[in-house]
C-alpha cells in the first residue's frame, strides 16, 4: 500500500494512544463514581489495589481525592494531546476514502469523524472548565495550574456538559469500532490496515 493511501505514522500513534487514553479515562471515571466520600485521609495509596504501585501524596487526602486529582491531571494532559492531534489532522491531509465505500458510508464516516473530533476536544475542555469553577482548581500531578473560582452554578453547568459529552462520545466511539470491525471482517477492505504502523 502506497504512503498516499495510509495515515502518517504520527497520526497512527496519536489515534491509538488517544483511543486507549479515552478508554482509560472512562474506566477511571466509572471507578471514581463508586468511591466513598467519607473515607479516612492518608498519604499512601495502593493504586487501584493492584499491589503494583504505591502512590505517595505530599499531604493527607482521601482515596476519592486521589483519583479525582488523577482524573483531572490525565484529562488536562489528554486535552493538549488531542489539540495536537487536531493540528496534525489540519496540517496533514488524510488519505482519501476507499472507492468501495457507498455514498451512505462516506456521509456517515465523515459525520462521525467530525463529531468525534469535536467531542474529543469538548469533553476534556468541559472538565477543565468544571475544575476552574470548582472550589479546588487544578493541580497537574501535584503542580498548581490554576485556583478554583468557586462558582457552583457554572461548575454544575460544565459538570452536566462533561457528562453529556462523555455519553455521546461513548456512543460514537462504539459506532466507530463497529464500523472498523465491519470493514475488517465483512467488507475485508483496507480501512483498518491504513491505521497501522506496518
Amino acid at each position: 500500500m502506497s504512503s498516499t493511501q495510509r495515515y502518517t505514522k504520527v497520526a497512527v500513534i496519536l489515534h491509538w494512544l488517544i483511543a486507549l487514553a479515552i478508554i482509560g479515562m472512562f474506566a477511571l471515571g466509572w471507578y471514581m463514581g463508586g468511591l466513598p466520600k467519607d473515607a479516612p485521609k492518608q498519604t499512601e495509596f495502593d493504586l487501584f489495589n493492584w499491589g503494583i504501585y504505591t502512590w505517595q501524596m505530599d499531604e493527607p487526602g482521601s482515596v476519592r481525592n486521589l483519583y479525582f486529582n488523577l482524573h483531572k491531571s490525565l484529562g488536562f494532559t489528554l486535552l493538549w494531546l488531542i489539540l495536537f492531534r487536531v493540528y496534525w489532522r489540519i496540517t496533514h491531509t488524510p488519505p482519501a476514502m476507499l472507492a468501495s465505500y457507498s455514498a451512505f458510508e462516506r456521509k456517515l464516516a465523515t459525520a462521525t469523524h467530525h463529531c468525534l473530533y469535536l467531542l474529543m476536544v469538548a469533553m476534556p475542555l468541559s472538565g477543565v472548565l468544571m475544575t476552574l469553577y470548582s472550589k479546588f482548581g487544578l493541580k497537574w500531578f501535584g503542580l498548581d495550574v490554576f485556583g478554583g473560582l468557586d462558582n457552583a452554578s457554572l461548575r454544575d453547568f460544565f459538570k452536566e456538559s462533561h457528562e453529556l459529552f462523555a455519553n455521546i462520545l461513548l456512543a460514537l466511539f462504539i459506532l466507530h469500532v463497529v464500523g472498523a470491525l465491519k470493514h475488517r471482517f465483512i467488507d475485508k477492505d483496507q480501512t483498518l490496515s491504513r491505521m497501522t504502523l506496518k
